[in-house]
């Protein structure tokens, strides 16, 4: 008899399975990077309570949170650094300084730690000028603490919101700056140099060129910017750069792409200066005294500008004759956004007549056109606008449009002012005290254009008839609009700066100083103050909140 195997069933053990990893550590580096993005948004966002310190503050509590957070938090966290306004009293205090702690720690940190210090390509310090005098023993000792930071940071692109005077004098700064290989924008302020021209900018009296070893000083800061596409050239009451140091800067960087000048002399840089530029993407002259309108119009035929130019914008220089400013939009193949802002109105040649369009871009999507004084200039854009002359404009800022000319030909808008208009009072008050003068203003440009629009909507544009057996049933009224029906055309009245009344931002929104040693209704870190931890968790120095103004915005 054969015996059956008997089987001894087993018991089941569970399967040890290995736990999941938090899911933090699951995701990918791009959903961090989505996270913080979002967050840096919702702080330097314009209309947002919050400032740099807050926003710092919580990069830095995130990297508490586990490692995870911490490896994607420190690279944004050093990557963008702003230290704005003053230092707490208590560090203050606590450290026996002056001014400075917070740069003093962060400089130890990035010496002792020579990786985070690879992460810095952009520092923002407090710009403290308006209280410490550079020419003092302070503000010296400050310039060269911020010089020390630069050093620390060997990948520096940018050093944004600090721009002292550069008087042709060595200061430890800018010999710091030059010797950051991947710095990708400069700002020059070139001071006073009554020492070495011998005299004010009056007209009248012959100026004498840069000495040969200030322009030869100057020039080598430039050597080891082989990486700089940005570079700004504003001269400050009596600065000077010579016509050959500005020739010689140009050669000297290969990358230059975004070139704005602004404020010197004829001596310096006039109609010859305009034959050295480079193929540039973006240029800005303002205030150019020595540019005139033979100058521009050969500009127009330098073959190296008529294929890379994309923006341009030419303010304060006066131009007279509207056909230059035709050949400059006509030749420029590739120009996207054109600025004109002056006084005087660009007129055509006398007993001459001309076809429309008499302006024209094939390529333009943007033009800012500021006249402040009225002749045929803005009866001759809208005239070439309504001709096809601008097939791919798409938006149209023009505060000086005095007669509405350039608003009929752009698609109608309901409402232009802002909300705030209704409470700006002493603006009110000035519009009403200048009405005899022309005002340059986005206040008084949005209430004109917004004037022109209720006058056209209280008006019958048309009538609706409607007859059955030839008797009139009903009849319809159909009230005005100021626009034109089909346009692509946006009419804008923003500004370049959100709350300026300004609208072309300029030189005074980046190099203001008291914004930040004058603080006035600023953030203490109680807006978010409903945390349970409460005040001592979240207040800090009363600081102002700073909104960077990014450079491309010149052009």
């Amino acid at each position: 008899m054969s015996s059956r195997s008997s089987v001894v069933p087993q018991k089941l053990l569970p399967q040890q399975t290995k736990p999941l990893p938090p899911i933090f550590k699951r995701l990918p580096q791009e959903v961090y990077d989505c996270i913080l993005y979002q967050l840096r948004i919702a702080h330097s966002d314009p209309l947002s309570p919050s400032c740099a310190t807050c926003y710092l503050r919580d990069l830095y509590n995130l990297a508490l949170a586990n490692r995870a957070w911490d490896k994607a938090v420190r690279a944004q966290l050093y990557d963008t650094i702003w230290i704005v306004g003053n230092d707490s009293p208590a560090q203050l205090k606590k450290f026996r300084l002056k001014y400075g702690t917070r740069l003093k720690l962060l400089r130890r940190t990035l010496r002792e730690r020579r990786v985070l210090a690879q992460y810095v390509r952009e520092l923002k310090v407090p710009d403290l000028l308006g209280k410490l005098d550079p020419g003092s023993r302070e503000g010296t000792e400050y310039i060269n603490l911020v010089a020390s930071m630069v050093m620390a940071c060997p990948n520096l692109q940018r050093l944004v919101g600090f721009y002292p005077n550069y008087d042709h004098e060595f200061d430890r700064l800018r010999h710091a700056l030059s010797t950051r290989k991947k710095l990708k924008e400069h700002v020059w302020i070139v001071g006073n140099e009554t020492n070495i021209r011998g005299n004010t900018r009056n007209p009248s009296i012959p100026s004498r060129p840069l000495q040969r070893d200030y322009a030869f000083a100057f020039l080598q800061y430039h050597d080891m910017w082989n990486s700089l596409d940005t570079l700004f050239l504003h001269s400050e009451k009596t600065g000077i750069i010579s016509h050959e140091v500005f020739v010689g800067v140009f050669r000297w960087l290969p990358s230059l792409k975004h070139l704005f000048v602004s404020d010197f002399d004829a001596s310096d840089f006039g109609d010859l200066t305009l034959q050295a530029l480079p193929a540039l993407h973006s240029l800005r002259l303002q205030g150019v005294r020595g540019v005139t309108d033979h100058g521009l119009s050969r500009m127009a035929s330098i073959p190296a500008l008529q294929f890379s130019l994309r923006s341009l914008s030419l303010i304060n220089l006066e131009i007279s004759s509207l056909p230059v400013v035709s050949k400059l939009l006509t030749n420029l193949a590739d120009l996207r956004r054109f600025t004109l802002v002056q006084e005087s109105s660009p007129e055509l040649p006398l007993g001459g007549w001309a076809m429309q369009p008499v302006v024209a871009s094939s390529t333009a999507e943007f033009i800012h056109w500021d006249v402040l004084i009225p002749g045929s200039a803005n009866e001759n854009l809208a005239k070439s606008i309504a001709a096809g002359g601008f097939p791919r404009l798409r938006k149209l800022r023009a505060p000086s449009d005095h007669k509405g000319l350039l608003q009929n030909v752009c698609m109608p808008r309901a409402q232009i002012e802002l909300p705030s208009d209704k409470y700006s009072f002493s603006q009110r008050q000035a519009v009403s005290a200048n009405q005899d003068r022309y005002l340059r203003t986005l206040f008084a440009a949005r209430k004109a254009a917004q004037e022109r629009i209720e006058e056209a909507r209280n008006k019958v544009h048309f009538k609706v008839m409607v007859e059955e057996d030839g008797i009139l049933q009903e009849e319809f009224e159909i009230n005005g609009f100021m626009g034109s029906i089909g346009s692509k055309i946006l009419y804008s009245l923003a500004p370049d700066v959100h709350g300026s009344d300004n609208a072309v931002v300029d030189i005074p929104d980046i190099i203001d100083s008291n914004k930040e040693t004058n603080v006035k209704d600023g953030c203490t870190g109680m807006w978010n103050a409903h945390h349970h931890a409460g005040k001592k968790w979240w207040s800090h120095t009363e600081r102002y909140r700073y909104r960077p103004t990014d450079l491309q915005r010149f052009f």
